[in-house]
């Protein structure tokens, strides 16, 4: 049995993880993070994606415990055979029996339908490469929130379904596919609001719709997954994407690891990383509202919500009854014009709490509540968490 390391000495940890996109980076940067306040380590890394092939140092390596992206079979077998602690942060093959730190894709899904639903849409379509455990699940959960409302949804589905592969392959695969992929667009009832598995996926779908001469956003809105930069900025249509709580993710994977290392027996359960929250780009400005007074009142509540506006304000600048108003919104959005103005709020206080170290007091200002105490109220009671418990779940631990 392999002894206990004590804490004065520095184990030698492998990472298993690619280098070549975004997602593994962000893994990397949240391990670098957790090593950086509680370690040293000894780190064996290379570039490249050991899902492909293993590094040559890693036949024969001798250390302490494994950080690993772990996409094949093959791969599982020679971690098992090194018999020292590891934490996988795929989750994606099946019967792995190995601690897990992955995205909570069902969670994923959900935000991406939550961020069309508030745009107005009726009509959803989700766009991934089928066979594959993360796309699934996003899937899963995009079509379960969906279906709540009672609206329809169609999911394209891959003429030649792949099992675990390198991302790379996906991709290709996506790409090979594109006339299917026409087809599949030009049949769906518009104004559609479409989620793809990822932020690649979803520029298949623009350049779909650009050969279809389909207006996005206002035949299709597209919002993907990951918040690649460069992928959603450099496109001809900067894309909204959901954004993954990836630091974390590598953060407490890190954490983890360092525990079992300690002698600490591992979880049985998966540990699932919620997502952040949505980057809101062109690729779904848009409300899928065809009663024109209703837009402009929803396009004036995204505009000056944080400004501590109510209701008589918002009749200042859309000419109509209140009770007509009220009325109008239960039919379109199913809530009340305040009930908007609150949620547009919340999600701004969200966004600061992720996304800053500004005081509860200073959040509070700029979401447009006249108290931290009303706003931690309201927090609480839509969101089932406290603003601080909040912040603590969405960052990274130091």
């Amino acid at each position: 049995m392999k002894p206990v390391r004590t804490r004065s000495q520095r184990p030698r940890v492998a990472l298993l993880v690619e280098t070549s996109r975004a997602y593994g980076r962000d893994l990397l940067v949240g391990i670098a993070q957790y090593v950086r306040v509680h370690g040293p380590w000894s780190i064996e890394l290379e570039e490249g994606d050991p899902s492909e092939r293993l590094p040559q140092w890693f036949n024969g390596w001798k250390g302490d415990g494994v950080l690993a992206r772990v996409k094949t079979a093959a791969m599982a077998d020679a971690l098992a055979k090194l018999r020292v602690p590891t934490v996988d942060l795929y989750g994606g093959l099946a019967q792995l029996k190995m601690p897990t730190v992955r995205s909570d894709e069902d969670a994923v899904g959900r935000l991406g339908a939550e961020h069309l639903l508030e745009r107005g849409f009726r009509q959803f379509a989700f766009c991934g490469f089928n066979g594959t455990d993360w796309s699934d699940r996003r899937r899963y959960g995009f079509e379960r929130r969906v279906s709540q409302t009672g609206f329809p949804c169609e999911a394209f589905a891959n003429p030649r379904p792949l099992d675990l592969a390198p991302a790379g392959e996906y991709e290709e695969h996506g790409a090979k596919s594109e006339q299917e992929l026409s087809r599949w667009l030009r049949a769906l009832r518009k104004p559609v609001g479409l989620m793809a598995c990822n932020d690649v996926r979803a520029r298949q779908v623009l350049n779909a719709c650009r050969g279809l001469k389909l207006v996005v956003p206002d035949d299709v809105a597209v919002i993907g997954v990951d918040k690649d930069e460069v992928l959603c900025e450099l496109s001809e249509l900067p894309i909204s994407s959901v954004i993954l709580n990836t630091q974390r993710i590598g953060f407490e994977a890190a954490a983890l690891l360092d525990r079992m290392m300690a002698g600490e027996c591992p979880p049985r359960e998966t540990l699932l990383i919620e997502p952040r929250a949505v980057a809101t780009r062109r690729s779904t400005d848009v409300l899928a509202v065809e009663d024109r007074q209703i837009a402009a009142a929803l396009r004036f509540i995204r505009e000056h919500a944080c400004e501590q506006i109510d209701v008589p304000a918002l009749l200042r600048a859309v000419p109509l009854s209140r009770s007509s108003l009220e009325r109008r919104f239960a039919q379109i959005l199913g809530r009340s014009p305040k009930a908007e103005i609150l949620r547009v709020q919340l999600e701004r206080a969200k966004q600061l709490l992720m996304d800053s170290d500004l005081p509860l007091a200073m959040v509070a200002e700029k979401a447009g509540f006249d108290h931290p105490e009303h706003m931690s109220r309201l927090f609480k009671k839509k969101t089932g968490t406290t603003p601080g418990q909040f912040r603590a779940r969405s960052q990274v631990r130091r």
